[in-house]
């Protein structure tokens, strides 16, 4: 049996680390998660990368720290990822380390994204060579470097005959439109809808003093405020066309005071999140139906599937499309993103191109990421190595 890969992301809500062990068949769908571990961010360490990624302007020396802090606490999420999958070091074949986005600005005069991460920190600290920076590259070839999981999506959860769509809410909200597995002359597309997590968690934290809304329930206290609702998808951002990304440092909490602001009338918070969550919703159902009118089914993936008031609105925005779940695909939802880096570190690996000009608009299919060589070591006892 092939060696699996281990896959690592901290997304742009900044809330864990996911660390997924996957093993991948001689046939693109026989892909598995084997193991799954959710790493905790240190508060502090949360509070630093979240005021890095919302400045325009930070000190060099705090991101270098950064980096190599940021590299221990993805290798201590490899480690343990290894020992409670009950696996030795020796048998996973690489790591695929997405790092931590701190700035992603692939529509500047020099078009640039930056995640942080140590990856000789962990190629050192695991002993196992790390796979990482997958993003540069595709911006190098005229891309946006995101996003980059579509390709993964197309190769494992495309159906024979159906078009699906697989929505990432993350911190941002993303969707891959699979074109059937059997379809010619087509080619899948993917993009950033708009925010998800990242504004309704941030706006939790400022009224909520919590690191985000549980399940929901405080949005569905509240109600949308139209007006509200009509200012923010008046945002440019929603009406480019694709392909197309954005991040924290564009739908950050400033955006959300400019677009209360706005308004003539004071929002009440719980409206404001309920408005939130709509936004989301129809920026999505939005993206899905001018872009992939065809799609008969939908698969969420990411932290937003634990919103429940999202994920309603979600269902009633793309009705009577079917929407579910990944985890009835056979990959589970909070694993995707992870399972994802793991796919592509593979692809590196093996010199295969990673990204989907189709998706990215990069002028050609390129190999992600640089390899940082790990070392042959094994956790067994009696053998020698160390």
């Amino acid at each position: 049996m092939a060696r699996p890969y281990l896959g690592l992301i901290s997304g742009t809500s900044v809330d864990t680390v996911d660390a997924v062990v996957a093993s991948f068949g001689p046939e693109p769908a026989a892909a598995r998660v084997v193991y799954a571990h959710g790493h905790p961010i240190p508060p502090r360490l949360r509070r630093d990368l979240l005021e890095v990624a919302a400045k325009e302007r930070t000190t060099l020396a705090r991101i270098a720290r950064l980096d190599v802090e940021v590299g221990h606490l993805f290798a201590d999420a490899a480690l343990a990822a290894i020992r409670g999958g009950g696996f030795d070091r020796a048998d996973i074949a690489a790591v695929g380390s997405h790092g931590q986005t701190v700035r992603h600005d692939p529509d500047g005069r020099w078009p640039s994204t930056t995640q942080i991460g140590d990856p000789n920190v962990i190629a050192q600290r695991t002993g196992i060579t790390t796979v990482a920076d997958f993003r540069r590259r595709d911006i190098a070839a005229g891309g946006q470097g995101a996003p980059l999981a579509p390709v993964f999506h197309q190769a494992v959860m495309s159906h024979p005959s159906l078009g699906r769509a697989i929505v990432n809410l993350g911190g941002i909200a993303n969707v891959s439109l699979l074109d059937p597995a059997d379809s010619r002359g087509s080619v899948p597309l993917g993009f950033d809808c708009g925010p998800a997590n990242g504004l309704l968690d941030a706006w939790a934290r400022r009224h909520l003093d919590a690191p985000l809304d549980q399940d929901g329930h405080w949005a569905a206290r509240g109600v949308v405020h139209g007006p509200l609702l009509e200012r923010m998808l008046a945002d440019p951002y929603f009406s480019r066309p694709a392909p197309k990304s954005t991040g924290r440092s564009y739908f950050d909490e400033g955006w959300i005071d400019r677009q209360t602001r706005s308004v003539e009338e004071p929002v009440a918070p719980a409206d404001v999140q309920r408005t939130l969550c709509e936004l989301c919703a129809a920026t999505v159902a939005e993206s899905i139906e001018t872009y992939g009118p065809e799609t008969v089914e939908v698969y969420l993936c990411g932290g937003g599937v634990h919103n429940r008031t999202l994920v309603e609105r979600l269902s009633a925005g793309l009705a009577p499309r079917t929407v579910l779940r990944t985890d009835a695909l056979g990959i589970p939802a909070d694993s995707v993103e992870a399972a994802a880096f793991a796919w592509l570190a593979k692809r590196t690996i093996e010199g295969v191109p990673g990204n989907l000009p189709s998706v990215t608009g990069a002028s050609e299919a390129v190999v992600l990421g640089g390899v940082y060589p790990g070392r042959v070591r094994s956790d067994r006892p009696g053998d020698g190595s160390g």
